[in-house]
């Protein structure tokens, strides 16, 4: 249990340590849920491409002013220009001039960029703040690198990538200088209803919402970012094309694709170059359906992923439980997220599944340890003395395994070798062969004894003690015990007819059986103990086998062993040494 505890510790730890691979693999869920979407066609934008060949018509880049003024003055709708223009034209102040005057008789919004080099202010639109101070949420710039023409409206292109360098959200909001500058598309849409302002709303988690009066709110992360939705189509012309035969549409936006102005910006969806990352957020602006993290949503994480790991710590105990736990917890979590983004909300459930996993593997893996450290502990220690079929039991269920000291009711079979002395005597200078001849015996009748489900407790020399109904419960433990020593008698008389044809001296035993209570368990010290028996039934067991040879027989068994199906032959009633009360002997005979 306390490694158990220790290690759903650790994996929470990890979880709201949240390392780069977390956050990494949060990403990428949220890249997935959001490109799995079914494409949409969007209807109210139209981007126009300045590619390599007006560059090549115009003999070089940067444009000349008197282009963007053509191409305002072919626009039906706003025109959204990503182009940056700090300084004059170069090629004179009438371009200059003419751009100008477009911008003043259509509505259009130019492109700027705040700048961590720049000192100066940028033209400004007034803010309606809701709630708290949004500066101290908001992404902070020294200055806004400065722009030579004014139009209806200006906004800033400026994008903020993850931490892998791919760009998911866009600020619609940052701050400079006390002031609080709007994104590109947010002006784009500004201007296009005519609103003077846009409003935002700010509590003590941060930005919680920005939009333009006359639509709804475009709910953000704490900085004012909002998630872009690359699954979206946008009709589009190259430069020459739009100024030729220009397709009409509320907002159109130009943006440089020529190789080696302008570089791509890296997005879940492959490159994309400024005018359309400003497209794809004005289009979410335009649909109000960009998905966002809830406030509740980092609570509701991590209280998830402490829900689900005491839920795996409680039922950890047993794959059984542990693993449709497991599959479920992450079969639910998925389908939360999946429901969650359907109504525009982020869920982050990624981590919780690894952590989840993986404390169910650590677990796993230790139980499964543990469970073939005692299952080689259990072969080690009763493999040599009990049948295999019943250590794959204990391996099985280690539970049947009860050691440590328990009283049960057993029955005990001594069986010795009568005249052994005279036989080790012919061996004195041969006590290899005494030994083959001791080990071919102990092969000839432990294979019987485990046969009948006996338990092998000890060799004593020539001496085979062995017991029925430990340490797996034995039923008929008296029958088994007969007819294991009645074969026993049989497997030795074909013993004796191998050792007559190799001129050996057969061997005679004697055994004696008696059933009764004692305590088996392991005994021994802390650094070398043995399972075995205590009690006076094993003693009188014992005592039994001595008296064959008193008896002239082979077989001794006590009344308490006594069981129906065989004939019986009464001895004696007798008072063994070391016990007051008599006892009945019998025996079966050949």
């Amino acid at each position: 249990m306390v490694v158990r505890l220790g290690s759903a510790i650790l994996v929470l730890a990890l979880y709201f340590w949240n390392p780069y691979p977390f956050q990494l693999l949060e990403l990428k869920s949220f890249d997935w849920l959001m490109m799995s979407q079914k494409p949409i066609q969007n209807e109210n934008i139209l981007l126009v491409d300045i590619d390599e060949e007006v560059i090549k018509g115009y003999k070089g880049y940067p444009l000349p002013r008197t282009f963007y003024a053509q191409a305002i003055s072919r626009t039906s709708g706003v025109t959204g220009i990503t182009v940056l223009m700090p300084d004059p034209d170069i090629r004179g102040k009438e371009h200059d001039t003419t751009l100008a005057s477009a911008l003043h008789k259509s509505p259009a919004v130019l492109a700027f960029v705040a700048s961590t080099q720049a000192n100066e202010g940028g033209p400004h639109v007034g803010t309606a703040q809701i709630g708290g101070d949004p500066h101290l949420w908001l992404y902070r710039y020294p200055g806004i690198l400065r722009q030579e023409h004014l139009s209806t409206g200006v906004g800033l292109i400026n994008t903020a990538p993850e931490i892998d360098g791919v760009v998911r959200r866009i600020p619609l909001a940052v701050g400079s200088q006390d002031k609080i500058y709007p994104s590109f598309a947010l002006e784009m849409l500004r201007v296009g209803v005519g609103d003077p302002s846009y409003q935002i709303k700010t509590t003590d988690g941060g930005v919680e919402w920005v939009r333009v009066p006359n639509y709804p709110p475009m709910y953000t992360d704490s900085n004012a970012q909002v998630w872009l939705n690359y699954n979206v189509n946008f009709y589009r012309q190259s430069a020459s094309e739009f100024m030729k035969n220009p397709i009409e549409a509320p907002f159109v936006i130009f943006g440089v694709t020529a190789e080696g102005i302008v570089n791509p910006v890296p997005t879940p969806a492959g490159l994309k170059y400024p005018h359309e990352l400003q497209a794809n957020l004005l289009h979410n602006l335009i649909e109000g359906t960009s998905p966002s993290t809830p406030e509740w949503g980092q609570v509701a994480e991590m209280g998830t992923a402490v829900g689900l790991i005491i839920l795996l710590l409680i039922t950890s105990y047993s794959i059984i439980l542990s693993l449709p736990t497991l599959l479920l917890s992450i079969a639910g979590l998925l389908y939360t997220t999946w429901n969650l983004f359907q109504s525009s909300y982020l869920f982050d459930v990624s981590a919780i599944i690894i952590i989840c996993f993986l404390y169910w593997s650590i677990v796993t893996f230790r139980n499964f340890v543990q469970q073939f450290i005692l299952r080689r502990r259990i072969s080690q220690q009763f493999g040599t003395y009990v049948s295999p079929s019943l250590v794959k039991k204990l391996q099985d269920n280690p539970k049947l395994l009860r050691l440590g000291g328990v009283t049960k009711r057993m029955t005990f079979l001594f069986s010795d070798i009568r005249g052994f002395t005279p036989i080790s005597e012919k061996y004195q200078s041969n006590p290899q062969g005494l030994t083959t001849l001791i080990n071919r015996f102990l092969d000839n009748q432990t294979e019987i004894i485990l046969k009948h489900g006996g338990t092998i407790d000890k060799y004593m020399g020539d001496c085979i003690m062995a017991f029925w109904n430990a340490p797996l419960d034995c039923e008929e433990q008296e029958r088994k015990a007969t007819e294991c020593a009645l074969e026993m008698r049989k497997a030795l008389g074909k013993l004796n007819e191998q050792l007559r044809e190799e001129a050996l001296d057969e061997i005679k035993t004697g055994a004696g059986i008696n059933t009764g209570p004692c305590v088996v368990g392991n005994f021994g010290s802390s650094s070398r103990f043995d399972y075995s028996v205590l009690g006076d039934a094993v003693n009188l067991a014992a005592r039994l086998e001595s008296q064959c040879k008193t008896y002239d027989t082979d077989l001794i068994i006590s009344e308490y062993s006594k069981t129906d199906g065989f004939v019986y032959k009464y001895l004696d009633e007798i008072t063994v040494k070391g016990k007051s009360e008599p006892v009945k002997i019998y025996t079966i005979e050949k």
